[in-house]
C-alpha cells in the first residue's frame, strides 16, 4: 500500500464531495479487514508495524471522508487552498448567525428556568429539537451548494465551506446543551 495515496484513493473513491455513504462504509470495512493487526499475528515486526499504520490511515481517512465538512476542508487542500482563520463573510451571514445563536441562547435560558422541575423540560426540548432541524437543513444545503461549486467554482466553495464551519459549530453547541438537558 502506498501512504502518498490521497484519502479518496485509498478508498478507490472518485475526487468528488458527493458519495455514496453505503458504499464509503463497505469499503472501509473491507480496507480495515485486510490490514487489520489481528492478521497480522505471525508476521514480522516491520510488517505488524505497516499493518498499525495503515490501519491508521484508514481510520484517518474515513473520517474525513465520512464528515461533510471534514471532506470539504480536505478537498480543497487538495486542490491547493487552505482554510483561514479570519475568513471575510457576507455581513447578512453573520448577522444570522447572531440570531440563530440569540435562539439558542433563549432556549437554553428556558431550559434553565425550568431545571428546577428536571421533568418539565418538554417545551425547551421541543424548542430545541426544531432549532436543531432547521440548522441541520442549512448545512445540507450548504454541503448541496459545496458540491456543485467544487468542481466549478473554487472561490465560492471556499466561502461555502466558512459557513459550513459557523452552523457545524453552532450544531455542535445545540447538541451540548440537548446532552445538559437530559443530563447525559
Amino acid at each position: 500500500m502506498d501512504f502518498n495515496k490521497n484519502y479518496f484513493e485509498i478508498f478507490q473513491l472518485p475526487v468528488a464531495f458527493d458519495q455514496d455513504p453505503d458504499q464509503l462504509a463497505a469499503r472501509y470495512r473491507q480496507l480495515q479487514s485486510s490490514v487489520h493487526p489481528d492478521r497480522f499475528v505471525d508476521a514480522s515486526d516491520q510488517e505488524k508495524r505497516l499493518s498499525l499504520q495503515w490501519a491508521t490511515q484508514i481510520n484517518a481517512a474515513y473520517n474525513v471522508l465520512v464528515s461533510g465538512l471534514d471532506k470539504a476542508i480536505y478537498l480543497l487542500e487538495l486542490a491547493g487552498i487552505s482554510i483561514e482563520d479570519n475568513p471575510q463573510l457576507d455581513p447578512g451571514f453573520l448577522m444570522d448567525q447572531i440570531e440563530l445563536r440569540e435562539q439558542l441562547e433563549d432556549i437554553s435560558a428556558t431550559a434553565a428556568g425550568r431545571l428546577v422541575d428536571p421533568h418539565d423540560d418538554s417545551e425547551a426540548l421541543h424548542e430545541l429539537d426544531a432549532f436543531k432541524e432547521k440548522i441541520k437543513i442549512e448545512l445540507h444545503d450548504l454541503e448541496k451548494d459545496f458540491a456543485v461549486q467544487y468542481g466549478t467554482e473554487l472561490r465560492a466553495a471556499e466561502i461555502t465551506v466558512y459557513k459550513m464551519q459557523f452552523i457545524n459549530k453552532l450544531l455542535l453547541e445545540a447538541d451540548k446543551l440537548e446532552e445538559k438537558m437530559l443530563d447525559y
